[in-house]
């Protein structure tokens, strides 16, 4: 280890991305690991509009909520691994031979120049370190719409996603894993999705970090697209 690295390890002594708390190393505490609210085997995979399949490990609440939001918007990137390789484990287990590519919906050019970083690339780069391969950039995001988070209703969310991607690289004729962060009413996955399929891809499975448990959305509990 380099003097520069034991330096900032002593400044910056790394944290778990859910509690918070000073560990050894970078990553999931051991605590966090067994204690995170799990999306479970019948309820972590979800069918959005028109058909498209969607699984997520988490439930999108407490610890697991501000890690995402932290990461989102704060800077908080030591989420991406534990988040992507937890994306990539509930991936393989339901639909395990049901892809053979991976990508991410992308954000756009001026949210990745304020951000410094794009996290669903992170989450997918860091779901694809557990298999040794790489994700390709099959998308990008032509128009900067809207935070979903700043819109109440299901209809303006899937407004405000028509029109906002287009293909790039060769989707065409691949099985396809697309990741994002929070799924809440799909509106983002499937229109990202709908863009995959016109240009020629063979199917479209989606996965994200995490899923709002379905009691909040019925009491209209917004999760941070």
């Amino acid at each position: 280890m380099k003097f520069t690295d034991t330096l900032l390890d002593l400044l910056f002594p790394p944290k778990c991305p859910f509690c918070r708390k000073v560990q050894d190393a970078p990553g999931m505490c051991p605590a966090c690991e067994k204690s995170l609210p799990r999306a479970d085997e019948a309820r972590g995979l979800r069918t959005l509009r028109g058909g498209l399949l969607c699984t997520a490990p988490l439930w999108y609440e407490n610890s697991v909520r501000e890690a995402i939001r932290r990461f989102k918007f704060h800077g908080g990137v030591s989420a991406a691994k534990p988040l992507g390789e937890l994306i990539a484990q509930a991936a393989a287990e339901r639909f395990s031979g049901g892809f053979d590519t991976v990508t991410w919906v992308p954000v756009s050019a001026k949210r990745l120049r304020q951000r410094g970083y794009d996290q669903s690339r992170l989450l997918a780069e860091n779901a694809c370190g557990l298999w040794g391969v790489e994700p390709e950039p099959l998308l990008r995001k032509v128009r900067d719409n809207p935070a979903q988070s700043s819109l109440d209703s299901a209809e303006d969310r899937w407004r405000n996603t028509r029109g906002v991607y287009a293909a790039a690289g060769e989707p065409a004729g691949k099985r396809i894993l697309l990741i994002d962060d929070v799924c809440s009413t799909g509106s983002t996955l499937v229109s990202a999705a709908e863009t995959l399929l016109a240009a020629g891809a063979a199917g479209v499975v989606c996965a994200a970090a995490a899923f709002p448990r379905p009691e909040e959305e019925n009491r209209g509990e917004k999760a941070k697209e």
